[in-house]
């Protein structure tokens, strides 16, 4: 389901690249102040993004249903390969914790518990959230519960020196979850990754009703994932 769910963010992506990246956030994204109204029709202001004018906007599907295609759009490449990578170390170990359905389920829910994060505590932006990053920060909370200990991996650069050290789960999704609270801007949904965060942390023994052994070393060389 993991590598499933890539594919479908993949396929999104390439929809998007295909129709206008722009066009299709605008489209397709959750804009908070259109869901709270209960419409998809209204005036963007185009100073909150940057440039000058206004659009009317009128999106492609019912505004409730935004919450969850905006979940499978991205903003740029940057954007969705940072997603998917997080989603490939962290996603597998969770699912194979819940098993592939109860992983889906919980995926969707943390997602939307991630929109009404942000939607609650933005009610007047006309900025479209879309990505992936608020369900997967609920994956990142699952997996703090259930594998605290595991180590994973790190690039870790210090002037000449380049090597790769072994830092345990539970340090650096806990910092992960800490510096959400520090993002400048408006253009990042960071209370939706605290939102998801939230979710996957509260709700993964819901989906989970024997804790798994723990894990040693999360992210083994890549020929041991490709036989596994």
């Amino acid at each position: 389901m993991t590598y499933g769910l890539i594919a479908v963010n993949a396929f999104a992506w390439f929809f998007e690249l295909s129709r206008g990246v722009t066009a299709s956030t605008f489209d397709y994204g959750a804009i908070p102040s259109f869901l709270l109204h209960g419409t998809r029709d209204g005036i963007i202001d185009l100073g909150n993004l940057g440039s000058q004018g206004l659009i009317r906007l009128h999106q492609e599907v019912p505004w409730p249903w935004t919450v969850l295609t905006s979940m499978f759009m991205h903003g740029s490449w940057l954007h969705i390969i940072g997603n998917m990578w997080f989603l490939w170390i962290f996603g597998d170990n969770v699912e194979d914790a819940m098993g592939s359905v109860k992983y889906l389920i919980f995926y969707l829910v943390c997602g939307f518990a991630a929109a009404s994060a942000q939607v609650l505590t933005s009610a007047s932006s006309q900025l479209p959230m879309v990505g992936a990053s608020g369900a997967i920060a609920g994956v990142l909370g699952a997996y703090l519960l259930l594998y605290p200990h595991a180590r994973v991996r790190c690039l870790l650069i210090l002037f000449i020196l380049i090597t790769f050290v072994y830092v345990p789960a539970w340090l650096i999704l806990g910092l992960w979850f800490i510096s959400q609270f520090f993002i400048p801007g408006e253009g990042v949904a960071w209370m939706a990754h605290v939102g998801g965060f939230v979710a996957g942390f509260a709700l993964v023994f819901v989906f989970v009703r024997r804790r798994p052994p723990p894990r040693r070393d999360h992210f083994p060389p890549l020929w041991q994932r490709a036989a596994r």
